[in-house]
């Protein structure tokens, strides 16, 4: 596999299937554009029609070629592009890049055109089809026809970029060309026929030109594959920097529990992206901020950032944004204050706060350049954000020498603000390996990654194998409440007391049986939302419990036309905290989630998700679930509440995780909701559950 993309990104000889004569169009661009950037190895443009293309002889077919290919690009229609790839197939070609539309985004006439052209290349490699192709800057090999190439003096760098869509791979090259980030290697992977995403991440892996890699995605179709080239990069110190559109989609709308809303597609990428130490971009913009950062290899070690500025409200900016994102802006300690004063003659710029507002700075070199040394230097600060004022335009080459000359003796993070529009100044940053951003908020997303690459930790190996339990007698489909639990309490979740009655004299007998109030609850794995029908009484007393039966009949008949034939006696538990704990498959696969329950699950959304290990959660991994949310503190003794058992919720939820692992493609969905945490010493108990087994 990497043979042949590594011959795909780096080919010696090109044939150009359907090339035109005209470079204004389509088809006479990417002869047009691999001798313009420079590309060293044999252009065969192919073409019956004509004896000579930009100034290269042109062949009739692939079968006059002097030589088999390595890369053949395909510039015919859908229709005969598969007659060209089973042709440079024949030739022994590594590998095709297929720029025509009309597949699988077109419906079935489209996918069985697909298909035909996958068969057609039997063992050949094929990039696309709907693509742009390719850019490689670091060796000038342009396998495209984007239009984003008409422009001159690419920089090379060290930042890899794989697109799912070919206009974006154009939009990243020419805004990196004019931002003077340089990047490495560009893929538009489109359609995916063959080649896809993950295939180019696990290559840029080990490119030795690519330290970061940026990925503008809109849909994974081989979650595993991706997770396996994700964590590879991760592990060998490559950041896999990711925009993923598709954010508003509705996640689960069929799903039958709050577990599959509160999910949702989009969550389960989050949850994905955070196991495998994949960064996500919040906006367009940051697919190129951020990487960029990334790329200078410089270390953040803590929440401390000084921002250095001649311009007053330029520095509030940056220091309101970092504020929100929970950076620390402290004023300098004395030492390092004393050392900026130093720098400076006559009046002398007040530095007992934070932006350090060093008014001569701004205007004079060699001013700005001690006193970033001075920052980056200070046991105070993690972090140094340079403003770069409307002074620096008169001397832009000047301004940003200074900053760059800053770089050596230090490995924090020091990045540029640029007030005024000028972009220039930017750009001439960015070559000297200096990250400067156009607005403020960008200096914040920068560090907020590097911040999160920072606490990454590479996923633990699976923990030891629980005692095995049996599976083989469950049923299939939709359990009710009670055969929920009790698959829960054979995996070690402790579940309340209850009885399953069917009238009015057995629920009387029951309550009794259970002692004081009790909780009365229609069973029927056909009405899954209880509540929402009727379906619920609680702190109902035994005396009362038969009589409350009977209306609740009627009442959940009215409301659902489903005449319910059991019930569900159990005991009342009070003064714990109630949590939802549930399990979710979707094509990504298995994630379970942590959230505060009852029915507010859905209202307040205090919900965090993980991906399911093999062999389940560790203790580890569920305590860090436990702790991740916001209501965390209601467990943890918040204003004088008692404090929850915390280690009884974490083994449900290793229990828990295990039952999902052990079910595997069998369970669907399942959920406890609520699960009440009792006070320390006192457990938790399985109040409601839900549990969807695969017919």
């Amino acid at each position: 596999m990497n043979d042949a993309i590594s011959r795909l990104l780096k080919p010696r000889s090109v044939a150009v299937i359907g090339a035109s004569a005209d470079p204004a169009k389509t088809a006479g661009r990417p002869v047009a554009y691999l001798t313009k950037h420079g590309f060293t190895g044999a252009i065969y443009p192919v073409n019956p029609r004509a004896a000579e293309i930009g100034g290269l002889k042109s062949y009739p077919d692939v079968q006059s070629l002097p030589e088999a290919p390595d890369v053949g690009i395909v510039l015919l229609g859908a229709e005969r592009a598969h007659e060209a790839v089973r042709e440079l197939a024949a030739r022994g070609t590594s590998a095709a890049i297929v720029l025509a539309s009309g597949y699988t985004e077109v419906g079935e006439e489209g996918a069985r055109r697909q298909q035909q052209l996958l068969d057609a290349a039997g063992r050949m490699r094929i990039l696309g089809p709907n693509t742009i192709g390719l850019v490689n800057l670091t060796d000038n090999i342009t396998l495209s026809a984007t239009g984003a190439l008409e422009m001159e003096g690419f920089q090379a760098g060290h930042i890899g970029v794989v697109s799912q869509s070919g206009g974006i791979l154009g939009a990243l090259l020419s805004r990196a060309a004019a931002r003077g980030i340089g990047l490495s290697k560009l893929v538009s992977t489109s359609n995916e026929v063959d080649l896809d995403l993950a295939d180019f991440v696990d290559h840029l892996a080990d490119d030795e030109a690519t330290s970061v890699i940026a990925l503008y995605m809109e849909g994974l179709r081989h979650p595993a594959k991706f997770r396996a080239a994700a964590l590879k990069a991760a592990r060998r110190g490559k950041p896999v920097v990711v925009f993923k559109v598709g954010r508003s989609e509705a996640g689960a709308t069929a799903a039958v529990s709050h577990t599959g809303a509160l999910a949702g597609a989009d969550r389960m990428y989050d949850a994905l992206f955070r196991e495998v130490g994949v960064i996500r971009a919040q906006s367009f913009a940051d697919l190129l901020d951020i990487p960029a950062t990334l790329a200078t290899a410089r270390a953040l070690r803590g929440q401390r950032v000084a921002v250095l500025t001649s311009t007053g409200g330029a520095g509030t900016l940056v220091a309101d944004s970092l504020g929100s994102a929970g950076f620390e802006t402290p004023a300098p300690d004395a030492q390092t204050a004393a050392t900026l004063r130093a720098l400076q003659s006559g009046e002398h710029a007040v530095l007992d706060r934070n932006p350090i507002d060093v008014t001569l700075a701004g205007l004079q070199p060699a001013l700005l350049r001690g006193a970033i040394k001075a920052l980056l230097a200070s046991l105070s600060y993690d972090a140094v954000v340079v403003i770069v004022g409307s002074s620096g335009l008169a001397m832009p080459d000047l301004m940003a020498d200074a900053i760059h000359d800053s770089l050596p003796g230090s490995d924090k993070p020091l990045l540029a603000y640029v007030s005024p529009h000028a972009p220039g100044i930017a750009s001439l940053l960015n070559q000297r390996g200096v990250p400067a951003f156009m607005a403020p908020e960008s200096c914040t997303s920068a560090l907020a990654a590097m911040r999160e690459r920072a606490l990454w930790a590479a996923p633990a190996a699976d923990c030891a194998l629980p005692a095995p339990v049996r599976i083989d007698d469950l049923p299939r489909g939709s359990l009710d409440e009670a055969q929920a639990k009790q698959l829960f309490a054979r995996f070690g979740v402790p579940c309340v007391r209850e009885r399953v009655v069917s009238n009015a004299q057995e629920a009387a007998h029951a309550a009794r049986e259970l002692g004081g109030a009790v909780v009365l609850k229609i069973l029927s794995s056909e009405i899954t939302h209880k509540s929402d029908v009727g379906g619920v009484a609680v702190n109902v007393d035994a005396e009362l419990v038969g009589a409350r039966l009977d209306r609740m009949t009627h009442e959940v008949e009215s409301h659902s036309g489903v005449r319910p034939r059991q019930f569900l006696v159990q005991e009342m538990v009070s003064g714990g905290v109630e949590l939802i704990l549930g399990f979710h498959r979707d094509p990504l696969g298995g994630a379970v989630l942590l959230g505060m329950g009852g029915v507010t699950a859905e209202l307040l959304k205090d919900t965090t998700l993980r991906m399911l290990p093999t062999q389940g959660l560790s203790r580890e991994q569920a305590g860090a679930l436990v702790r991740e949310l916001k209501t965390w503190p209601l467990l943890d003794g918040f204003r004088g509440r008692p404090v929850c058992d915390i280690d009884a919720l974490v083994s449900a939820i290793v229990c828990f995780s295990q039952m999902a692992a052990a079910l595997g493609e069998r369970l669907v969905e399942a959920e406890i909701n609520p699960i009440f945490v009792l006070p320390q010493g006192q457990g938790v108990r399985a109040a409601d559950g839900v549990a969807v087994l695969a017919p």
